[in-house]
């Protein structure tokens, strides 16, 4: 129960809930044990009984006595001035409205427990997609998207479907077991004694099938995100999966994941199930029992009760099935919930790995150079990076190069704080990043890498992605700028069409020069290229790289190139391998050395 609290702590504030809820579920209590308390006083005067006598009105007390006193005194009067139909009726109309009342505060509590549950999902969906899009890098290295996926969408609606829709059984019918248990004890403490002794047995039988649930439950949903994670990868891969005629092998894999999820939730629900009928048999022959003991005790005139008040009794213990069935189901119901809420938590309880300081340096420009000052970095234990010393001064381009695996990427990645430093330390102005502010150091950033990412959103949206004022002016500059204007201006809707997923109703080339002006719209002093236009047809590449050209104009840039033809003319090129730095110079003085580089280039010619 220890996560089903926790996860009941998203809906804090309490005070919005619980004083309200209370008085609602008190009241829905009260006048459901009202109805069933007329029921003796009804079978008297169905039956003809002599009701007692009491003349006077009660001294007021809080107690059932004076309630059951006073009700008799009114009754009395009635009879006097009615006659026995006249109290039938009386009765029958405090039952209606015992009734009605009940269902109105029923109907109240549960408006209460619905806008907790709706605000607990909020604050728990919200928290989820916080969690991811704050995390590092390596964290999505470690995760698979499928299951990222199916903790935001499925597990959420699993807490939704069995943890928060079990608040209201799990909340209001035990008040209404223990309540009716009072009741019961006060009409017969014998015969209630008697019956609390048959309750273990049922106890032990439904708490060995939650404790099969819960293993199965956190299966299940493993499963689900095997399922979510075969399919994405195939959609995103179709191309491919066709290509290589992969369809039956493809299907055959979801087929597997799909049948043991269909299995496992096939014996989830058939255990779950058989917890109603469990608790239903057991409560009704622990009825049953009560009145052959019951019968036993009157019959042999060895019971302090009537038959009337006997037959209230039954009537109250068969209130206590269904809240009990109920309460039962919850509980069954809630195993599932509890394993996606396991699932839920231990994403939103991973630590950050890439935490802002306490009071974080504001800086809004970039006056003079970034520094890595014996850099090295690791992931999961695998030195990437080992002792990189390397300035990039204002205004200057450097370019990295190198085979694939030698670190370039990762030094890109560790400038905007995509990951921490494992050592050493990588400064901007003289002042380390971790004491820069997050937001500030990374608005100094534009960044157009190999992938060209874009959004299922309008041309407009995806060049101004990231900054609170659109200014479109300012878009179709840049838009001319990365040379995309023209295309732009021919599709169906200009700037206002929608590029579909990922950008799909353009080209590899039109994507590309979308990514360069929504860089040129950000206007950053600090430019990082990751291997800009290695993925394109020569055509493409030529505006690209005289996109680039023109973006790059009075900016400090970080080119990390495949196609070496690119950066000759950087002030810089730092050649790497296996995360150390080799060789470093101008484009000449390392063709000159005929060492890495000059091997680079003469194997690119030979292409």
């Amino acid at each position: 129960m220890k996560i089903f609290f926790r996860l009941l702590k998203f809906s804090k504030p309490y005070h919005h809930y619980i004083p309200e809820y209370i008085v609602y579920i008190v009241l829905y209590i009260v006048f459901g044990l009202l109805n069933f308390s007329l029921l003796a006083p009804l079978l008297d005067v169905l039956f003809n009984n002599n009701f007692p006598i009491v003349e006077k009105a009660p001294v007021f007390s809080f107690s059932a006595d004076y309630f059951k006193d006073y009700f008799y005194f009114i009754i009395n009067k009635y009879i006097e001035s009615s006659g026995k139909f006249g109290v039938l009726i009386y009765v029958c109309a405090i039952i209606f409205i015992s009734i009605l009342l009940k269902n109105l505060f029923g109907y109240l509590s549960q408006r209460v427990l619905t806008r907790m549950r709706v605000n607990l999902l909020r604050k728990l969906r919200a928290q989820l997609f916080y969690q991811y899009s704050h995390q590092s890098l390596s964290f999505f290295h470690k995760e698979k998207k499928g299951d990222l996926l199916s903790t935001l969408s499925n597990d959420v609606v699993e807490i939704e479907n069995s943890v928060v829709g079990s608040i209201q059984t799990i909340f209001r019918e035990p008040f209404v077991i223990i309540s009716t248990f009072a009741m019961l004890f006060y009409l017969s403490p014998q015969l209630t004694l008697f019956t609390l002794i048959l309750f273990p047995i049922s106890g032990f039988a439904i708490s060995n099938i939650t404790r099969r649930l819960r293993k199965k439950a956190n299966y299940s949903q493993h499963l689900i995100g095997v399922i979510l994670n075969i399919a994405e990868e195939a959609i995103g891969g179709i191309r491919i999966i066709k290509g290589f005629g992969a369809e039956k092998a493809v299907t055959q894999k979801f087929d597997d994941a799909n049948k043991s999820l269909t299995k496992t939730l096939k014996s989830i629900t058939n255990q779950r199930e058989l917890a109603s009928p469990i608790s239903e048999v057991l409560g009704v022959t622990v009825v049953l029992i009560i009145i052959a003991f019951g019968g036993y005790l009157i019959l042999g005139g060895n019971s302090t009760i009537s038959a009337s008040v006997f037959i209230a009794y039954i009537a109250f213990y068969f209130q206590i099935i269904n809240p009990a069935k109920n309460t039962v189901n919850a509980f069954a119901m809630l195993q599932r919930g509890l394993s996606s809420g396991e699932r839920v938590l231990r994403i939103i309880d991973m630590e950050q790995e890439i935490i802002e300081a306490e009071n974080p340096i504001s800086k809004n420009n970039f006056t003079d150079k970034i520094k890595l000052q014996n850099v090295s970095f690791a992931y999961n234990d695998a030195a990437v990076l080992q002792n990189i010393n390397l300035e990039i001064a204002k205004g200057k381009t450097i370019a990295l190069v190198g085979e694939s695996g030698a670190g370039k990427s990762t030094i890109a990645d560790l400038i905007p704080r995509f990951y921490d430093v494992t050592s050493g330390a990588l400064l901007i102005d003289d002042i380390n990043i971790k004491d820069l502010s997050i937001k500030d150091l990374r608005a100094l950033i534009a960044i157009v890498s190999q992938e060209a990412i874009l959004f299922n959103d309008s041309v407009l949206n995806n060049i101004v992605f990231g900054s609170e004022l659109v200014d479109k002016d300012a878009a179709i500059e840049a838009a001319k700028i990365a040379n995309a204007h023209e295309f732009i201006t021919q599709l169906e809707n200009g700037y206002d069409t929608n590029i579909g997923d990922r950008g799909t109703r353009l080209s590899g080339g039109q994507k590309q020069r979308l990514t360069i002006a929504r860089a040129v719209y950000k206007n950053a002093p600090i430019l990082i290229l990751d291997e800009a236009t290695s993925a394109l047809d020569t055509e493409s590449e030529k505006l690209v790289q005289d996109a680039i050209d023109k973006m790059m104009k009075n900016r400090t840039c970080l080119i990390i190139a495949h196609r070496l033809s690119t950066v000759k003319h950087a002030d810089e090129i730092i050649v790497l391998q296996k995360g150390q730095i080799i060789e470093r110079g101008k484009h000449e003085e390392l063709i000159s050395k005929n060492g890495m580089y000059s091997h680079l280039v003469k194997m690119q010619e030979l292409k």
